[in-house]
């Protein structure tokens, strides 16, 4: 039968039993979850003739549909008296609040396997345990009810009619988007130069299940030519899911954009794009509870209901699309978002929530990653965010205020013992700012553990305390110490921070690759593109490429014509930096009086710009001028950008910081930019993360000083020179102001169409 849904038990009983409201973040990730410590603890206790992790499978016709329903049941355990099915769930609060009848979904899941194996067997019916497991005392709590195979049928049936409306709803979207894809043209007249390249390699890299690293240049239209080919590959029935990873909104948006364009043309894609939950969320206080919100207030009661709505009637899911239905349904915005991810043919959304442990998209299974291809858009900054996402920190600060707020109880007890470690750790630094350590300290570890299962059990019971809010970011923060001491190895250091009386613990994760890596091999393949992606070897060093992962680099489509590159050779080094200023300001009203136009000009630091900034306001050149803030707002930023418009009568300068919001992602075509002016070559300041990783790579014979400072900065220049051409008819300067790019090394990282530069 070709109308065949494959489904696992879990998600089929989740869907139909899920309800109630969304609760704190505490609640959502510890509540009774399948702890495999629990799994593994209870299942050594079974007899000999018991078995663990029993795999099952049935087959069941449905409304014309041929359902094939699988799982793995914990326990399969045999007595005298017949067989029974056990499911464990363990949860940190008090097994008398758990009766036979609190979680019906728990029931739910445990009888669809007894179905599977009483019709497998051909039994006449089968015992079905709940067992549940307090973490911290170990304690059991069982409950167990029989059934005859015709009530366990029937109670199949029951399921699949709830389920059946949004199965064939996907079966029938699934059909839609096949042949939609598979007669789908490219969504404009020709290829730009590169275009098919590009897309042919991402076409085979999909269909072979390889990693490919791509450098493409700005211009050529890197999206839709990585998202076409993907598309192109579900029509081949080669994949059925996109991920498109970024790190800005503006590139999401061109994401949009090129969906949008590929519907205008037929094809038939469900696109949702995930916004932050501090952006997208619906009230002020974005506490994510029923007494708090009403959205979340009965959530779960609402959600299938909305999610089959916006599927049936919406294409392109973006943020306004969500909270237009996310209103009508009354449901919140951002929990909606990612369960459209789990529905959706495409989702567009951060790094994150692929790559960082803390907030991935914990239910995409893995038959559904071995369909998938991850488009990761300007992979050069996975490289820092993946060292983010993968390092963990602690501050006394926090567990000091703990001990205040929460006397006479378990948490003050073991948030004493932490703080009074941190006070030894101070003593031992003797008056240094950093010590790194050799290792990191089980004690401590012990005592975060500790920590852990006392405040999940003040959390869990709700005690309402003036500190709740602390409470809840230090339990989170030591479970994120938790979780990555477990990956902690040779790519990572631990240091301590002192200052004064704060104290802060850090492991600081040196080399990103194996992390990368290990988060993307269990999809089918992975693509990384940047315009910058240069050095390739450093990425494919940083990002955890191997020997046999294809690459491509593609030529620019641009003439060296179209780029009027100068540099003035002065140094920009720290200590000369005073002495570089008024050189500076004076070079930049000799190129703008001569070229009238809009420019902007791109500094290392805040400091360094605001330096030159006072000195050329200072000069009264009367040539109008805007500058980047720190923490702008979405509307200050656009307001930013506003300003650089094609027809205006008078200049415009803009001061900026390398690595900043403006010099990646932003697209200003035409005579809205007429020249970019970049200061210094964006080598990171020194400090002791950087000294750090300069050192690990040293020792591991690498250049440990480029891995550190130069790949990263001269990336930095590439991406803020590259806002200046971005179509064939664009045309401006490039002006670099330092003497090192007349260095080999630095001229050589050039892109091709930059070295040919005159000295100014």
């Amino acid at each position: 039968m070709d109308d065949q849904i494959k489904v696992a038990v879990r998600p089929l009983v989740e869907y139909v039993y899920r309800s109630g409201s969304i609760e704190s973040g505490f609640r959502s990730v510890t509540t009774l979850t399948e702890g495999t410590k629990a799994h593994r603890k209870l299942q050594k206790d079974y007899d000999e003739d018991d078995e663990s992790e029993v795999f099952l499978q049935t087959e069941m016709v449905y409304d014309h549909l041929l359902f094939v329903i699988e799982g793995r049941c914990d326990g399969l355990l045999r007595t005298k008296e017949g067989f029974t099915i056990d499911e464990i769930k363990s949860t940190s609060g008090s097994l008398q609040n758990i009766t036979e009848d609190t979680y019906p979904v728990h029931w739910a899941q445990a009888k669809c396997y007894a179905y599977m194996y009483t019709r497998q067997q051909t039994l006449k019916e089968m015992n079905v345990q709940l067992t549940y497991f307090q973490k911290e005392s170990e304690e059991t709590k069982k409950f167990i009810k029989s059934y005859s195979f015709q009530e366990l049928e029937d109670f199949i049936f029951t399921l699949l009619e709830s389920y059946a409306p949004y199965a064939k709803w996907l079966k029938e979207h699934e059909r839609e988007l096949k042949n939609s894809a598979r007669d789908l043209q490219f969504p404009y007249e020709s290829y730009r130069k590169g275009q098919r390249q590009l897309a042919g390699a991402v076409y085979k890299t999909i269909v072979e299940k390889k990693t490919l690293f791509a450098t493409a240049p700005t211009g050529i239209g890197k999206t839709i030519s990585t998202l076409f080919p993907a598309v192109k590959a579900i029509g081949e029935g080669d994949l059925k899911k996109i991920f498109y990873l970024t790190a800005r909104t503006t590139t999401r948006q061109t994401a949009e954009e090129a969906f949008r364009l590929m519907e205008n043309k037929g094809l038939n894609v469900k696109s949702v794009t995930i916004t932050a939950k501090d952006k997208i969320c619906f009230t002020e206080e974005k506490l994510c509870t029923k007494e708090h919100c009403p959205f979340a207030d009965g959530f779960y009661d609402r959600i299938n209901e909305a999610v089959l709505d916006i599927l049936s009637n919406e294409k392109e899911m973006s943020r306004e699309v969500i909270e237009r239905y996310a209103r009508k349904h009354m449901v919140c915005p951002f929990e909606y978002s990612l369960e459209l991810a789990y529905a959706s043919d495409a989702v567009i959304c951060d790094y994150n929530y692929i790559f960082d442990p803390r907030v991935s998209l914990k239910r995409i299974f893995d038959e559904t990653k071995k369909q998938t291809v991850l488009l990761v858009d300007e992979a050069h900054n996975l490289v820092d965010r993946a060292r983010d996402m993968y390092s963990a920190s602690l501050d006394k600060r926090m567990f000091l205020e703990l001990k205040r707020l929460y006397k006479h109880s378990q948490v003050f007890e073991s948030a004493k013992l932490i703080n009074d470690f941190f006070i030894r750790l101070r003593k031992q630094t003797e008056g240094e700012q950093y010590q790194v350590l050799q290792e990191v300290d089980e004690e401590f570890n012990e005592l975060i553990e500790k920590f852990i299962e006392d405040a999940e059990q003040e959390l869990f019971n709700g005690n309402e305390r003036e500190g709740g809010q602390a409470l809840l970011d230090a339990f989170f923060a030591a479970l994120s110490w938790s979780r990555i001491v477990k990956l902690y190895d040779e790519q990572y250091v631990a240091y301590v921070e002192v200052n004064r009386n704060e104290v802060m613990i850090k492991m600081f994760c040196l080399d990103p690759s194996t992390v990368v890596y290990q988060a993307g091999k269990s999809f089918k393949s992975r693509v990384y593109f940047s315009a910058t992606l240069s050095p390739l070897q450093y990425f494919l060093l940083m990002l955890g490429g191997k020997e046999d992962d294809y690459t491509v680099s593609i030529p620019s489509p641009f003439s060296k014509e179209q780029t009027d590159v100068r540099v003035h050779p002065l140094s920009t080094r720290f200590r000369d930096r005073e002495g570089s200023v008024l050189p500076i300001v004076q070079s930049l009203e000799a190129v703008i009086k001569n070229s009238p136009g809009n420019y902007i000009i791109f500094f290392p630091s805040y400091q360094y710009m605001n330096r030159v900034f006072e000195e050329w306001t200072s000069c009264n050149t009367g040539i109008p001028t805007i500058i980047q803030g720190p923490g702008m707002t979405e509307y200050e930023r656009e307001n930013f950008l506003i300003k650089f418009q094609s027809d205006q009568k008078e200049s415009l300068l803009a001061f900026a910081v390398l690595g900043g919001i403006f010099s990646e992602g932003v697209d200003l075509k035409g005579d809205r930019l007429n020249g970019v002016f970049l200061v210094g070559v964006g080598l990171p300041q020194i400090g002791i993360e950087r000294e750090l990783i300069k050192d690990y790579f040293s020792r591991n014979g690498q250049n440990g000083y480029d891995i550190a400072y130069v790949f990263p900065g001269m990336n930095k220049i590439l991406q803020a020179g590259g806002r200046l051409i971005r179509t064939e008819t664009d045309t401006g300067i490039i002006m670099l102001f330092d003497d090192r790019y007349l260095q080999p090394k630095y001229k050589k990282m050039m892109p091709d169409e930059w070295k040919d530069f005159r000295i100014f």
